[in-house]
């Protein structure tokens, strides 16, 4: 009798502490999973976000600095800095958006509407090679231009992926005014919301007034979500039209730069602040003058 409760004693105890060994387990990996939650995860469930700041705010306007100072601390912007510097320099670097009237900005999809905290907070910075022939695009996209929640919506990204194919397109055209004829978009990861991406351009070919680009866009450690090819073409009429829209939208290098009129604040390295941060870079004003 004695040998069958202490053999009832010793199940019980191995009972309890597996149960609690099991508890510990379970209760371990929810707190590990909420710390670090698997990216599958993530993307079934992502967490919770709020609402994105009214565009004046100051939690706004902090955002913008925020985000600026991040871009201009990114290995990839500092290296490609370097290369824009000397008298034999193979890039420049511009601001697409930052000269564009505020006036016709609200009536642009990309320079407007897309345009505050949570969505497109900063202008894009593009590193463009000077033959106009390739060019290297830093852009962040907030948690407020979803589909699926967490997930960049697929009709941003083609569109982010047309005017960037744009603007290698169009400076090919004697007039850098172009239209596109087709997009090709073929998606190979989900573009997760809430980081910089990189959007790299190329220019293919140049047939009279047709231009065929590749364009793809990666994350920061090189990992391939979505990659394009487009056609564009330039208009007959194209010679009886305005184009300076176009250097202001697209950051068109001129002599000097459009966006780009004076030695920039911003460059990587340097610790100085970043002029079109905070109320220009969401207002759309241009960057003052040095005193």
């Amino acid at each position: 009798m004695a040998q069958a409760d202490a053999a009832a004693r010793q199940r019980a105890r191995v009972g309890f502490w597996t149960f609690a060994a099991g508890a510990g387990v379970c209760i371990g990996s929810y707190a590990l999973g909420s710390a670090f939650p698997p990216s599958v995860i993530k993307l079934i469930s992502p967490r919770p976000a709020p609402a994105p700041a009214p565009p004046e705010s100051p939690q706004a306007l902090a955002q913008a600095r925020n985000l600026e100072d991040k871009l201009m601390a990114l290995p990839q912007v500092a290296e490609l800095t370097k290369k824009t510097e000397g008298p034999d320099a193979e890039y420049y670097e511009t601001r697409p958006y930052v000269t564009y009237p505020p006036e016709r900005a609200v009536n642009s999809l990309t320079a407007g509407a897309l345009r505050g905290a949570g969505k497109l907070a900063i202008p894009p910075l593009v590193f463009a090679k000077k033959d106009e022939t390739h060019a290297k695009i830093f852009v962040h996209v907030g948690r407020s231009v979803c589909g699926h929640d967490g997930i960049v919506h697929g009709g941003l990204t083609a569109t982010l992926l047309d005017e960037a194919l744009a603007r290698q397109a169009v400076l090919s055209f004697p007039s850098h005014l172009g239209v596109t004829a087709t997009l090709t978009v073929n998606y190979r990861a989900p573009v997760i919301a809430d980081q910089f991406i990189v959007i790299e351009t190329k220019l293919e070919s140049v047939q009279g007034r047709k231009a065929t680009v590749s364009g793809r866009i990666c994350n920061l450690e090189g990992k391939l979500l979505v990659e394009s090819t487009a056609l564009y073409v330039e208009p007959k009429y194209a010679k009886y039209l305005s184009n300076s829209d176009v250097h202001h939208l697209l950051g068109v290098k001129t002599k000097p730069s459009v966006g780009m009129e004076e030695k920039p604040l911003h460059r990587a390295g340097t610790g100085e602040p970043m002029p079109m941060a905070g109320e220009k870079v969401l207002r759309g004003e241009p960057p003052s003058k040095r005193s």
